[in-house]
C-alpha cells in the first residue's frame, strides 16, 4: 500500500543548487553562503547574480546586471493601462498577478525559448513586478505615475515609486536586505508552482503567474499581512496574555509564529528583528515590537515555537510607512528572483512532475440509470 504523505511532507521532489533549508539547526544557505554571512553584507542584486549564476558577481557582472535590470523597467502601455482601470479596492497581489501575466503578451521574442532568451525575460519580470506593484499603488490612490528612474538600485526605486521621492539611506537599505532575506527559500508552495507550471513547457511568464497566485495565500507570502491584522486587533501590550490565552483556547492560529520547516529559530528572523527594533525606536514608536516580543516569549514558553520570517518583516515594513496590503507584494518582488531561478534551473534538466494520488472514492462497478429515472 502507498503511503501518502499530505502537503508532499518529507517527499524531496528535485535537486537544487539554489538555497537549502535545514530546519533542525535552523540554517538558510544561498547557493553555498550561509544567510548570516549574506545579510547587510551584499545587495540585492548580487543575491539575484548569485541565485541565476551560482557565484557572486565580481564588480563588472554587476554592472552589467545592474544595467540591465535598470534598462526593462519601462512597462507596455498596455499594461500600465490595466493597472490605471483596475478597481481600486482590488488587492494588489491580485494586480501584480494579473499584469505579470500580461508582460507575456508582450514578448516579441515568444517562440524563442533558448536559455538566453529566457535569461533575458528573467531580468524583464524581476525589473518590473516592482514597478507593477509601485504603479498600482499610486493609481488606485488617484496619484501620478512617477517616470522611472535608472539611477537607483531595485530596493530604492521601489520606495521611490510609492511615495513619489528618493528613499533615505536607511530605509534603502533596510528594504535591501529584507529582499536579501526573502530572495529564495528552498522547495517552498511557490516555488514549487513555478516548477511545476515550467516543467510542462509552458512559458516564464505564466510560471512566475503560478508562484505570485499561490503567493498570496495566507498560509504562504500573506502571513506578514495577518501579523499587522493581529497586533492591531490586540491593542496594547497590556492586552496580549489575554488576548493569546484566548487565541490558544479557541486554537486560532496565530500568525508569524511556527514554521513548516523550522524547528527552531527561523535564521532570518534575527535579523528583521534587529531592524524592527531599531526602526521603532527611531520613530519612537515601540509598541508594536514590545507587543511581537511578549507574543513570541508567551508563544515559545507555551507551545515552544518561535518566530518566523513574517513575524518581524511586518514591523518592519510597518515602520516603513509601507501600506499593509503591499507587504506580501515586496515579498513576490524579492522572491521574483529565487521564483526565476529556479525556473531557469529546471529546463535545464526538466522532468514533467506527475505525482500519483490514491483513490479512496466509491468501488468501480456502479451502473449509470437512465436521467429520467434518477432521484
Amino acid at each position: 500500500m502507498s503511503v501518502i504523505a499530505k502537503g508532499l511532507e518529507g517527499v524531496v521532489a528535485n535537486s537544487t543548487a539554489l538555497s537549502d533549508v535545514r530546519g533542525d539547526i535552523g540554517q538558510l544557505i544561498y547557493a553555498g553562503y550561509d544567510i548570516d554571512e549574506l545579510a547587510g553584507k551584499v545587495s540585492f542584486e548580487e543575491i539575484i547574480h548569485l541565485l541565476w549564476h551560482g557565484e557572486l558577481p565580481t564588480r563588472e557582472q554587476l554592472e552589467k546586471l545592474t544595467a540591465s535590470l535598470r534598462a526593462h523597467r519601462e512597462l507596455p502601455q498596455g499594461v500600465i493601462d490595466f493597472l490605471t482601470a483596475a478597481p481600486r479596492e482590488a488587492s494588489p497581489m491580485d494586480v501584480i498577478r494579473t499584469a505579470v501575466s500580461m508582460l507575456g503578451l508582450y514578448d516579441k521574442t515568444h517562440a524563442d525559448t533558448s536559455p538566453a532568451a529566457n535569461r533575458e525575460r528573467a531580468i524583464c519580470i524581476t525589473a518590473r513586478i516592482g514597478v507593477i506593484a509601485g504603479y498600482y499603488h499610486r493609481a488606485r490612490q488617484g496619484r501620478s505615475l512617477p517616470p522611472v528612474r535608472t539611477d537607483m538600485g531595485e530596493a530604492a526605486h521601489f520606495l521611490y515609486l510609492l511615495n513619489g521621492e528618493a528613499p533615505s539611506v536607511e530605509a534603502e537599505r533596510t528594504l535591501d536586505v529584507a529582499y536579501v532575506l526573502h530572495a529564495d527559500h528552498g522547495m517552498n508552495a511557490s516555488t514549487f508552482a513555478a516548477r511545476v507550471t515550467i516543467a510542462t513547457l509552458s512559458d516564464i511568464f505564466s510560471a512566475v503567474t503560478s508562484a505570485i497566485g499561490t503567493l498570496k495565500g495566507p498560509l504562504h507570502g500573506g502571513a506578514n499581512e495577518g501579523v499587522i491584522h493581529m497586533l492591531e486587533e490586540i491593542g496594547s501590550e497590556a492586552a496580549v496574555d489575554a488576548w493569546l490565552e484566548k487565541a490558544l483556547a479557541e486554537k486560532k492560529k496565530i500568525m508569524g509564529i511556527g514554521h513548516r520547516v523550522y524547528k527552531v529559530l527561523d535564521p532570518r528572523a534575527p535579523h528583521l528583528r534587529a531592524m524592527a527594533v531599531k526602526l521603532t525606536e527611531e520613530l519612537g514608536e515601540t509598541k508594536w515590537i514590545r507587543m511581537s516580543e511578549r507574543i513570541a516569549a508567551v508563544m515559545k514558553e507555551r507551545k515552544g515555537l518561535n518566530a518566523n520570517v513574517d513575524f518581524y518583516s511586518a514591523t518592519v515594513y510597518y515602520s516603513l510607512g509601507i501600506p499593509t496590503d503591499m507587504f506580501t507584494p515586496i515579498f513576490a518582488i524579492s522572491r521574483t528572483a529565487g521564483w526565476t531561478a529556479h525556473i531557469l534551473e529546471q529546463l535545464a534538466d526538466n522532468r514533467l512532475y506527475r505525482p500519483l494520488s490514491e483513490y479512496v472514492g466509491p468501488a468501480v462497478g456502479k451502473k449509470v440509470i437512465p436521467i429520467a429515472e434518477r432521484k
